[in-house]
């Protein structure tokens, strides 16, 4: 069964943190090269779910065509 659109946007946020997450360990280890990309990977993860997000929003704002 597909993902809905809500629950892609959830999974992203989710991975966004993890990525945090590992990104703090690495650098709490002095890995900062590795620490570095992790933080870019959830960067990149939060600004996917922001985008899912706003086209969610924008569609749930237009009327519906009955």
């Amino acid at each position: 069964m597909p993902q809905s659109p809500h629950n892609r946007v959830v999974e992203l946020h989710n991975l966004a943190a993890h990525a945090h997450d590992a990104a703090a360990v690495a650098h709490g280890r002095g890995d900062h090269l590795s620490a570095h990309e992790l933080s870019k990977q959830a960067l990149e993860h939060s600004r996917n779910a922001h985008k899912l997000s706003e086209e969610l929003a924008t569609k749930a704002a237009k009327p519906s065509k009955a």
